[in-house]
């Protein structure tokens, strides 16, 4: 049985990470010990792959922000890389109209959705729900019908990224981000 200590630990993670532990938060239900999901954890990060996979990604995220600046430093600010909880790895952006309006966008890599993302994000939680109320009818939240966790919108760029072609996909995360970011830009210009 896990420790009180350990419950209250798990009981304090959100999605995605209670999903993947098959744990409950909303009625506090926990299925497997602390003790458990580190021995799985042990077990599978002992086999070598998740680092190396891990590290890889977050190299080809790297990459391509270098890319992506080299373009587009006159247009954005770029901030450095943030690796969240092997959950997501991003990089803010943002420019003087979005600072403006106390926005950014973020370039994510969803690791548990294994996909990657452009997030429109406001600097604090009144202005991501602020701007939530002006662009939840967009083609972007369209399926929502919450506000996501962490941003305003989430528009998926890459769905299903084949890591065998490095240099196409950086090419093609590239140009989708720039054409997500011009659309959703052209929007905010019109609220």
């Amino acid at each position: 049985m896990a420790s009180s200590a350990s419950l209250h630990i798990l009981a304090n993670y959100n999605l995605p990470l209670s999903r993947a532990l098959n744990v409950s938060v909303g009625c506090k239900v926990i299925m497997k010990s602390l003790n458990d999901i580190v021995a799985v954890y042990h077990k599978e990060i002992r086999k070598g792959d998740i680092q190396v996979a891990y590290n890889e990604l977050v190299k080809f995220v790297m990459n391509t922000r270098t890319d992506i600046v080299k373009k587009l430093d006159h247009q954005y600010s770029f901030a450095k890389i943030l690796h969240g909880y092997m959950d997501y790895t991003y990089f803010y952006y943002t420019n003087d109209f979005l600072k403006s309006k106390k926005l950014k966008f973020g370039l994510v890599l969803n690791h548990v959705e294994m996909r990657f993302e452009v997030w429109l994000l406001g600097n604090t939680i009144s202005v991501q729900k602020e701007y939530w109320n002006l662009l939840k009818v967009t083609k972007w939240n369209k399926d929502k019908t919450e506000m996501p966790q962490y941003s305003i919108l989430e528009a998926v760029i890459i769905d299903k990224p084949d890591f065998n072609n490095l240099a196409l996909l950086s090419h093609n995360v590239q140009k989708n981000m720039v054409q997500v970011t011009d659309e959703i830009i052209a929007l905010l210009n019109n609220t």
